[in-house]
């Protein structure tokens, strides 16, 4: 039994779901190694071999994986899975795990396991369904098990080790149907929100986008991230990777902040594993807070200057 984590970075370091995705594999078995597909990767190396858990680490240092286009990546990792004869196949269930593991699954005909919570054994699983409602355990019998992890279920791994790397050199198949263009990428001096200690999230509650303004000076001072409901992104409020949520982003802060969040199922989906859940809502029967830690009813409009003048 081999197991191999797909490590996701952007040539520069590596995401923390990463680490989370390699203690996961770790739970399966102890033979656990690592791939990591990029351009110009000397950094990267250096800091993933510090991690603990892995026995050999594979680098394929290439300008075609500049951008991590699935198709590519999937190409490429067939062969080498292939040949190296790995079980498993593991990548942390972000945008980057759910576009490349689907490809790569249909390449080897086997089926994707996704959003896994928990591991059973070496052939089952646990993963949320019905938004959460619900943990599904599942079990396959495919010789590959292509698996997506949500990294917010599985401490990061230590970073205490010197794992071997090696560099390989693999024939890259450079005809694709698909290339890169171009990356429109949101700024922002705040901290990313799957990996922020603290988030404050905003809802439909604010009214419109210019009313966020009144969570940038609480989240300044408390160095969080911010964040959305679906409703809010849908409504036009704030950009897209703002949302939280089953069908956003699934986030596990030490606190995070709902303000004018009525609390719909696919948020508290995606919010459930903060260590402390903290709402503000005028209306006392919001769902959000028989999920919260902390709630306080009242006019958020009233309550917010208040409370970035405490902090």
């Amino acid at each position: 039994m081999k197991i191999l984590v797909v490590i996701e970075h952007d040539n520069k370091m590596v995401k923390q779901s990463s680490y989370s995705t390699i203690t996961a594999a770790s739970l399966i078995n102890d033979n656990v190694e690592a791939i990591v597909m990029g351009d110009n990767l000397s950094s990267i190396s250096e800091e993933l071999k510090k991690s603990d858990h892995l026995k050999k680490i594979y680098v394929v240092d290439n300008n075609l994986f500049k951008n991590p286009l699935a198709e590519n990546l999937s190409k490429t990792l067939k062969i080498f899975i292939e040949d190296k004869n790995f079980t498993h196949i593991l990548s942390p269930s972000t945008t980057f795990g759910k576009n490349m593991s689907p490809k790569l699954a249909t390449l080897l005909d086997v089926q994707q396991i996704s959003d896994v919570t928990k591991i059973i054994n070496d052939n089952t699983f646990e993963r949320p369904i019905y938004a959460g409602n619900a943990i599904a355990k599942v079990k396959s019998n495919d010789s590959i098990k292509i698996i997506t992890v949500r990294s917010t279920c599985f401490e990061p791994c230590g970073l205490d080790s010197d794992t071997e790397v090696e560099n390989l050199n693999i024939d890259v198949d450079e005809n694709n149907s698909v290339q890169f263009v171009s990356y429109d990428q949101s700024k922002s001096d705040r901290p990313e929100l799957t990996s922020a200690k603290i988030i404050i999230s905003g809802g439909r509650g604010m009214q419109n986008g210019d009313n966020f303004k009144l969570l940038e000076g609480i989240a300044d001072k408390l160095g969080a991230a911010m964040g959305a409901s679906r409703a809010a992104v849908d409504a036009g409020f704030v950009p897209n990777d703002w949302q939280v949520g089953q069908t956003g982003k699934i986030v596990a802060p030490d606190l995070y902040i709902a303000v004018g969040i009525s609390g719909a199922t696919q948020h508290i989906a995606g919010i459930k594993d903060s260590k402390y859940i903290a709402c503000i809502n005028k209306d006392e029967e919001a769902p959000i807070f028989n999920f919260s830690d902390y709630g306080l009813v009242g006019d958020l409009f009233e309550l917010l200057p208040k409370l970035e003048e405490k902090l």
